[in-house]
């Protein structure tokens, strides 16, 4: 029973991240519409920043294989940085975008604010597995920029619709 609720509330959040390629600000507000949940907003910036990590496993592999250097040190200080240090930091990115939204004349909450910056991290994350693939499979050339590109502007792109969403009042 437990298992099928799991099961259905990731492809929600599996429908939830395709539909953002569509309309970022959409899903967004419809994911605010629950109401000002901490915990989900925890749950969703640990899971982009889990899949940051796994998306830097290819690379790490062929970093270690290049160099020599031990595959599990390389591991546990992308570990560390990702899943323990960047959900910290992120956490002040939000806020100070609230700052500088609420001096432009933004209507946005801390908690919505949040939200739109760690739901864009979330549904970046397949194309920042897609980068972490090309990496490691292609080392660093144009394809592994290109995608790097690609998803910084994926990210971007979900982060700033989801705010100007967020501080205009629309969501």
């Amino acid at each position: 029973r437990s298992l099928a609720g799991a099961s259905a509330r990731l492809m929600s959040v599996l429908r939830d991240i395709a539909a953002t390629y569509r309309g970022p600000a959409a899903v967004l507000r419809r994911r605010l519409s629950a109401g000002e949940r901490e915990d989900r907003a925890l749950a969703v910036l640990m899971a982009g920043c889990v899949l940051l990590f796994v998306a830097q496993w290819p690379r790490l592999a062929r970093e270690a294989y290049e160099t020599g250097a031990e595959l599990d040190m390389l591991m546990g200080g992308s570990l560390m940085a990702l899943v323990f240090i960047l959900p910290l930091l992120l956490y002040g990115v939000a806020a100070l975008g609230r700052i500088i939204a609420g001096v432009l004349g933004g209507k946005g909450g801390y908690h919505a604010t949040r939200m739109a910056l760690f739901w864009a991290l979330l549904a970046a994350a397949p194309v920042f597995l897609l980068n972490g693939l090309t990496e490691g499979f292609l080392g660093q050339g144009p394809q592994t920029a290109l995608t790097g590109l690609l998803a910084l502007a994926v990210f971007l792109w979900f982060w700033l619709a989801g705010l100007v969403a967020v501080e205009r009042g629309r969501a």
